[in-house]
């Protein structure tokens, strides 16, 4: 009994449920350090999670819209006050340096704040009809109990810009977070039990995506599906959730290209570069793993990151100092690794970096990796590597640059380092992504604003801001006649 009271349970239905096994959280800045042991559901307890969302949504669909803001609000307040202590949970299980584990924290919290101020201004329209003496109206209204599945890669934000606003919308949640990160997952999902919510309407499931995962693609109860992660995954959960008319958002992978110019500042070139590829250690979608130079500056530029990357300082994640953490397993090493190989057995030159590194405590340590003497149709400017990894490919011109950069089947994500307004203008026009960055990285968007890609990077409505009404209602309209 003693040992059962160390393991976090799931949350179904308003209770902490024990599940049938339970697994370690393992520190990949020091694998020696176990974060904490937490239950793994089995598909009859994730039947029951979703049966409990679909109770519960019967009056949650109608509940007041200060209960909602209320709840909202309470949850986003307590983030931000134990931003440090979450934060460094975030890093301790994930391996992302200290302040970006703070500072995402801090991002979780202000979306579920924007959505407390969302859940106020919920808007219809109010229209004349073409005929004489009726009113039309078109109003907003849940789509039902949202299935949300999320990746390891930002183990907060990303269920935080998921769960807030369904919730904001009225809709009830199941939520099955990556099984590497089950520790930052917990900690919201025990937040979010004290927020006032009536039992039912969330509930965290924690488990296999082959079985939790599994539940809720193809449970008639579960009326949406949103999740992020790989290319494959999506597309196999599209296929079964377009078959029973389920609600689809996925949000998948990126290939993302840094168009930099001959007229760009070079100081910028660099740390733009630097960010994009490999801050969080390169495990972002929306990292910079192309770098697409013009001649006139191709030499400087790499030699410039290349002296950078020099004294670019990996280690444990909760030291202080640390640029870039391990990654965040052994599979995910291993992956990055074969890529550098099959990199140089393509023809590139790796120009820096590439190694496994020890370090004083045990861990997924990886020196960031720069090819360069690369061409577009490598598989490593073809493929998501998902790691400290990228590639130079040296082009004559502008128009050479945005053909390559345009030239790959994914489009989250695109950025230009240049002084140019004209090549930014027309870059931002021309670039196929759903993001464009003009001398920013690729990698950081705020929690206000829309999200998402294009071509193979996403499918269905944006996420965040405003634009997430569109995937967590359903639109009606009404007439009236007086």
């Amino acid at each position: 009994m003693a040992q059962a009271q160390l393991v976090h349970r799931n949350f179904i239905a308003g209770e902490w449920v024990e599940g049938t096994q339970a697994v370690a959280n393992v520190n990949p800045s020091d694998t020696d350090d176990i974060v904490g042991h937490y239950a793994q559901a089995d598909a009859p307890q994730a039947r029951t999670a979703i049966a409990a969302a679909h109770t519960a949504f019967q009056d949650w669909q109608f509940s007041p819209i200060q209960q909602r803001f209320e709840a909202l609000e309470r949850i986003g307040l307590e983030l931000h006050a134990r931003r440090e202590e979450l934060g460094q949970l975030l890093s301790r299980e994930e391996g992302k340096t200290l302040a970006e584990g703070i500072a995402e924290v801090t991002r979780a919290a202000y979306l579920f704040r924007f959505y407390a101020g969302e859940a106020l201004r919920l808007a219809g329209e109010l229209l004349p009809s073409t005929r004489p003496g009726l009113t039309v109206e078109i109003t907003r209204e849940p789509v039902g109990v949202v299935g949300i599945i999320t990746p390891w890669n930002f183990p907060i934000a990303i269920p935080c810009w998921k769960i807030a606003p369904a919730l904001c919308y009225g809709n009830t949640v199941v939520f099955k977070p990556a099984d590497l990160v089950p520790g930052s997952a917990w900690a919201l999902a025990e937040i979010i039990s004290r927020s006032g919510l009536p039992r039912g309407v969330f509930n965290l499931v924690m488990g296999r995506g082959s079985v939790v995962g599994e539940e809720m693609v193809n449970a008639p109860d579960v009326s949406a599906v949103t999740f992020t992660g790989s290319v494959a995954t999506g597309s196999r959960i599209a296929v079964r959730a377009v078959a029973r008319r389920a609600k689809i958002q996925l949000e998948m992978g990126g290939k993302n290209p840094l168009v930099i110019l001959d007229d760009a500042n070079l100081d910028t070139a660099v740390n733009v570069a630097l960010n994009g590829a490999y801050f969080s250690t390169g495990q972002r979608c929306t990292a910079s793993s192309r770098l697409i130079v013009t001649a006139g500056i191709h030499d400087r530029f790499v030699a410039a990151l290349t002296e950078r990357l020099g004294r670019f300082r990996v280690g444990h994640a909760l030291e202080a100092g640390t640029e870039m953490g391990p990654v965040v397993d052994q599979s995910q090493l291993d992956i990055d690794v074969d890529y550098i190989a099959l990199g140089k057995k393509e023809g590139g030159r790796l120009a820096f970096g590439g190694r496994r590194l020890e370090r004083p405590q045990p861990g997924h340590y990886l020196e960031p990796a720069l090819f360069v003497d690369t061409t577009p149709a490598m598989r490593i400017n073809q493929e998501e590597i998902f790691g400290p990894v990228a590639s130079v490919i040296r082009v004559k011109d502008y128009d050479e640059a945005l053909h390559v950069a345009n030239d790959i089947p994914l489009g989250l994500s695109s950025g230009i380092v240049t002084t140019s307004l004209r090549y930014a203008a027309d870059f931002r026009r021309r670039s196929q992504a759903g993001m464009v960055m003009v001398n920013v990285p690729t990698a950081g968007v705020d929690y206000h604003v829309c999200f998402g890609g294009r071509k193979g990077s996403s499918y269905g409505p944006k996420e965040q801001g405003r634009h997430a009404a569109e995937f967590y209602t359903v639109l009606k309209t009404s007439y009236i006649e007086p």
